[in-house]
């Protein structure tokens, strides 16, 4: 069964990297960009345009929110489902209004991608000087460009915590036991709306999961990977 990969904000399939060495040779992946649409539900429709006809999906962070609208688009289409570092909450008012702020204040001209101290946040406090990994980070914002970060400044991320029930694949449900973006709770919330998900907490990581901790990532979704 193929696996479609769904990122998160501002991250494009180099976020999957490290993680690719740790999962089954022979497992056909296809890289879902977010690049394009205004919306959860535009990306939404986007991406199934043009996945397999029927799939295992993963979505990390906002991409956890746009596979979720997917199983409500075509349920019979995903097979199983993981979502990694992500909620059902809606962004919280504060959060929304920085990020509408910083789309709207971004100059004209090369786009550098985020900054470092919104990506160091976005690791685990030990990762938080990792040169390494805050210029892949980086890298990858910079090569989305300057739209791409408006656009995906200024999407709504409603909350669909009441619509958790109506997913009736296998879910998986994965949180870094040092999100700083994400809580527990968060990730609690999920796996107990969704019928018979399973919750996994992945030590030695932040936000970024598939970054920091890949081969327990990838260990995590054997079972769903599993002929």
């Amino acid at each position: 069964m193929p696996l479609v990969l769904l990122p998160g904000y501002m991250l494009d399939d180099a976020l999957w990297d490290a993680m690719l060495p740790h999962l089954p040779p022979d497992l056909p992946l296809h890289f879902a960009s977010l690049a394009e649409g205004d919306s959860i539900a535009a990306m939404a429709l986007a991406v199934l345009a043009g996945c397999p006809q029927q799939f295992n999906l993963l979505g990390f962070s906002m991409g956890g929110y746009v596979a979720r609208e997917m199983v409500r688009l075509a349920p019979q289409r995903v097979k199983a489902l993981a979502l990694v570092a992500t909620s059902s909450r809606a962004d919280p008012p504060l959060m929304a209004e920085q990020r509408g702020k910083a789309a709207r204040a971004t100059p004209r001209g090369p786009f550098r991608g985020l900054g470092r101290a919104a990506i160091a946040q976005s690791l685990h406090p030990a990762n938080a000087g990792n040169e390494a990994l805050l210029a892949q980070v980086r890298a990858m914002g910079e090569r989305l460009g300057r739209e791409v970060f408006v656009r995906q400044s200024l999407l709504v991320r409603s909350a669909d915590t009441a619509q958790l029930g109506g997913i009736a694949c296998p879910t998986l449900v994965v949180h870094g036991a040092d999100d700083q973006l994400r809580s527990l709770g968060e990730a609690q919330e999920l796996a107990q709306g969704i019928p018979g998900a399973r919750l996994q907490v992945i030590a030695g990581a932040g936000h970024l999961v598939p970054l920091e901790q890949p081969q327990l990532l990838a260990q995590a979704l054997a079972p769903m990977l599993a002929p």
